[in-house]
């Protein structure tokens, strides 16, 4: 019998910086049952262990994530069950326990759907020019539901939000950059020392001060998109049965444009 490749979530202590590294790179770092939960535990770390001050989150090989595992997922899809289990901090920040210590990105390669929604849950992003991200969810008969919904329209505005939305259109680093979804270009290969370099400078700084910082704007967002969060949990439980979700996952398993009834 065929072993299945869950992927993990590797960790390194560099200081009073904890590297997480996606590796599952033989999948584009697809994302399993596994590897959410590995990066929830890895984020819990960071939040309880008080040596520790900021996250670096990296992915091993050319890509940063080509999504979710469909297959792999479809279980805790279909039950509704959250992909991490609630007892950690959710790196896509929709629900509490909240950290309270700040995570920077470091992308390359395809960042595609679920890559997003976890750098949207981050705070700073550095990523290579060689980067290509999509929102493809619609193309797939469902929604994003780990906040690329409310948290791409609070960062980029609704027009910009909805092209990129309700078409699932890739977009590249400079566009990214240009939203405001990335705060620093590099070239490939050189995204993982700006964002090191990144982290050690806010290492240095007073921990109680930079979190006093992150709560502030938090409170100053609001807590409006917590209705939205508990509002797209239920309706993508609910798309994911229809006969048009069921179409596009086929339609990905066949490599073929899919064709929706609105079923």
């Amino acid at each position: 019998m065929k072993q299945i490749d869950e992927g993990a979530i590797r960790t390194e202590v560099r200081g009073a910086v904890l590297e997480m590294t996606i590796d599952r790179p033989r999948k584009r770092n697809a994302f399993t049952p596994t590897m959410f939960g590995a990066l929830g535990e890895a984020y819990s770390r960071l939040e309880r262990d008080p040596a520790l001050r900021v996250g670096l989150v990296r992915a091993e090989g050319e890509h940063f994530s080509a999504g979710i595992d469909l297959p792999l997922m479809a279980e805790h899809r279909a039950a509704g069950r959250p992909y991490v289990p609630l007892n950690l901090i959710d790196p896509t920040a929709i629900r509490a326990p909240f950290r309270t210590k700040p995570v920077v990105f470091a992308m390359r390669g395809v960042c595609f759907t679920i890559a997003i929604e976890l750098m949207l849950g981050a705070d700073i992003v550095v990523a290579a020019s060689d980067c290509r991200f999509a929102h493809m969810e619609v193309r797939r008969g469902v929604m994003p539901g780990c906040g690329g919904t409310y948290r791409l329209l609070e960062r980029v505005g609704w027009g910009n939000a909805m092209r990129l939305l309700l078409t699932g259109d890739e977009f590249d680093a400079r566009e990214a950059h240009r939203l405001g979804l990335v705060q620093r270009l590099t070239e490939p290969g050189e995204e993982v020392e700006a964002a090191r370099a990144l982290c050690d400078r806010i290492a240095d700084q007073a921990p109680q001060s930079v979190a006093a910082i992150m709560a502030n704007c938090r409170t100053a967002l609001g807590d409006a998109w917590t209705r939205a969060a508990t509002e797209a949990t239920a309706e993508n439980n609910r798309l994911f049965l229809t006969e048009d979700a069921a179409e596009g996952r086929r339609a990905v398993a066949e490599k073929r444009e899919p064709i929706f009834t609105g079923r």
